[in-house]
């Protein structure tokens, strides 16, 4: 029984496209390139005791790098409860980030 909601849980990992930090197995968070059974230990360990918010916290566990980061960025997703204030400041970053990006190729 266990082996086959581990095989759903893939598939329907594979089949949304993405993998929640938060709640990823063992073999789900192995899945992710450059992740394998020693990170997903320590990502598991890590959240035990702090929330993943996004793909870049994530460097706070030791051995995971800019490398990594940027692999995993497209695979996974995070849940969060954030506020409307908090959504609109993301926002603001996420723009200010694209504006920077855009300036930077104009030059």
């Amino acid at each position: 029984m266990k082996k086959i909601v581990a095989i759903l849980a893939i598939f329907s990992a594979l089949f949304l496209g993405a993998i929640d930090l938060q709640t990823a197995t063992k073999s789900e968070l192995m899945e992710i390139k450059g992740v394998g059974e020693k990170k997903a230990d320590a990502i598991i360990e890590y959240r035990k005791s702090n929330a993943i918010k996004s793909a870049e916290d994530l460097k706070n566990i030791k051995g995971f790098g800019d490398s990594i980061i940027e692999n995993v960025k497209n695979d996974v997703k995070v849940k969060t409860n954030t506020t409307k204030k908090e959504k609109k400041e993301d926002l603001k970053e996420s723009k200010k980030e694209k504006k920077s990006k855009q300036e930077s190729n104009n030059k």
